[in-house]
């Protein structure tokens, strides 16, 4: 009986292990989380919706090729080397290379199986940094994972505060939920007013930009907003998100830039984006992170 599986191989073991801790804070908020994996131009994007946001969170990790196996009888044999059976997707994946959606949990595992793998092959394999992982048998996909954000078409929006001051608007806003939530009355303490409080802070804007706060604490909930290590590699979506996120520091001159196309908006940080529909949004039913 024969099986085929296709192998990310990762330019940057730090960059996959980065994306692991991504993975991590989706399955916090949704054990049963789902992502939608896209590669091609060299580029995975990893696109995952925490439902507690009500957004689109994505993820970026560069790769040196994708590559097809097959499993019979037990074993596997990956294409791109002599003697194999499997189809290769090219030397970094061409545009369309890698389109499925999968377990979050799953593909955690088997980044986590991998990083163990490498630390056990012990020093004489520290001149390779990259990273090879098998991707999970797909899963049918959860309704937000058919609507994903345009390729294309994006342009920038002016009047985005700096990241210090959007922190500040998040801290702000929780702060403001925790002492509104804590002068409820105990007979209204109530998930339907703390939903109703949650709304009312969330679907405000940051500044003039239309940005829903719920996208900025969201980013911040996720680690996107952290300090930008200064020596990090870049890595950008081009072709695999048509430029929909950044992956790792170093992409970009500025850590933060605002960015629409079609509905969308999309806030763009050194360790990933956020995007959210601009119309037939509902409102943020949650109590923060």
């Amino acid at each position: 009986m024969t099986a085929s599986s296709q192998e990310l191989h990762f330019a940057d073991a730090g960059e996959a292990a980065d994306l692991a801790a991504f993975l991590a804070r989706l399955i916090h908020y949704d054990r049963a989380a789902a992502v939608r994996l896209q590669a091609g131009g060299g580029v995975l994007a990893v696109f995952g919706r925490p439902p507690s946001f009500e957004v689109l969170a994505i993820r970026t990790a560069r790769l040196e090729a994708i590559v097809g196996t097959e499993a019979t009888s037990g074993t596997s044999t990956a294409s791109g080397t002599s003697g194999t059976s499997g189809t290769s997707a090219g030397a970094a994946g061409g545009p369309g290379a890698l389109d499925t959606t999968v377990s979050a949990g799953e593909f955690a595992d088997a980044l986590d199986t991998a990083r163990a793998g490498r630390t056990a092959d012990g020093p004489s394999q520290s001149h390779d940094r990259g990273l090879v992982v098998t991707v999970p048998q797909a899963v049918t996909g959860p309704p937000w994972a058919g609507v994903l954000p345009p390729r294309g078409g994006w342009r920038r929006v002016s009047g985005l505060p700096g990241v210090d001051e959007v922190r500040g608007a998040v801290a702000a806003a929780v702060a403001e939920f925790r002492a509104r939530d804590t002068a409820l009355p105990e007979e209204r303490r109530t998930r339907a007013e703390r939903d109703r409080i949650g709304r009312e802070i969330w679907t405000r804007t940051l500044g003039d930009t239309g940005l829903p706060l719920r996208a900025v604490h969201a980013a911040q909930s996720l680690g996107f907003l952290r300090p930008v290590r200064a020596a990090a590699p870049a890595a950008t979506a081009q072709g695999a998100g048509g430029g929909v996120a950044t992956g790792a520091p170093g992409a970009m001159a500025e850590p933060l830039a605002l960015l629409a196309a079609g509905g969308w908006l999309r806030l763009r940080t050194p360790y990933g984006s956020i995007a959210v529909r601009t119309s037939g949004l509902s409102g943020l039913p949650v109590t923060p992170a």
